[in-house]
């Protein structure tokens, strides 16, 4: 027999908010949406940092024309600090794309072109947020440094990713947990 042992633990699906104590400024004020987490690590991309480039400048990189306005005007994200110079696509449905990793049922995340493609044209009806790069964690990496305090977790609610403007999307994520982001602060008390 062993000692105690924890049940492992699966936030895939989850949020990762980020404590005010967040050193990295990859994370600093951030809110992660974890789409894989297994004993091999995790995956996500984060949901509330918008870069200065819409969809629309991001189409005429990779040479797609855009035929629906649908998406033009939304903003791409900064993912996360591994691979920023591809695009993943978080969206709902999940749909079946050629390189999508399938949260759940309702949600998917995509690197391949071809969703893209779709977006491109006037029938497309995804929710999407789009983003260079993602964050990654090695095995045991997030664990450690959830033991660390610094992040708080909650079940995903996609809601606040699709459906609120990325400046109320960490606040949102907070009162799914009840909690108010200035009560945490590490200067409680300065105006």
């Amino acid at each position: 027999m062993h000692g105690v042992t924890t049940p492992d633990m699966n936030l895939t699906h989850h949020f990762l908010i980020a404590m005010p104590s967040m050193a990295d400024t990859n994370f600093a004020r951030t809110l992660t949406y974890i789409a894989e987490h297994n004993d091999g690590g995790a995956l996500g991309v984060i949901v509330n940092r918008p870069i200065d480039m819409s969809l629309a400048t991001l189409f005429e990189r990779v040479d797609m024309a855009l035929e629906s306005d649908r998406y033009a005007q939304q903003p791409v994200y900064f993912g996360g600090p591994v691979q920023t110079d591809r695009g993943f696509v978080l969206h709902r449905p999940a749909g079946d794309w050629s390189a999508t990793l399938k949260v759940n049922d309702e949600v998917g995340l995509t690197s391949s072109k071809d969703i893209l493609q779709a977006m491109a044209t006037e029938g497309c009806d995804l929710d999407v947020l789009v983003t260079l790069g993602y964050a990654g964690w090695d095995a045991g990496q997030l664990e450690q440094e959830l033991a660390d305090n610094a992040w708080l977790t909650a079940p995903a609610d996609l809601s606040i990713v699709f459906d609120l403007p990325a400046e109320e999307r960490f606040a949102a994520a907070m009162q799914l947990l009840g909690i108010d982001f200035a009560n945490l602060s590490e200067s409680a008390g300065h105006a």
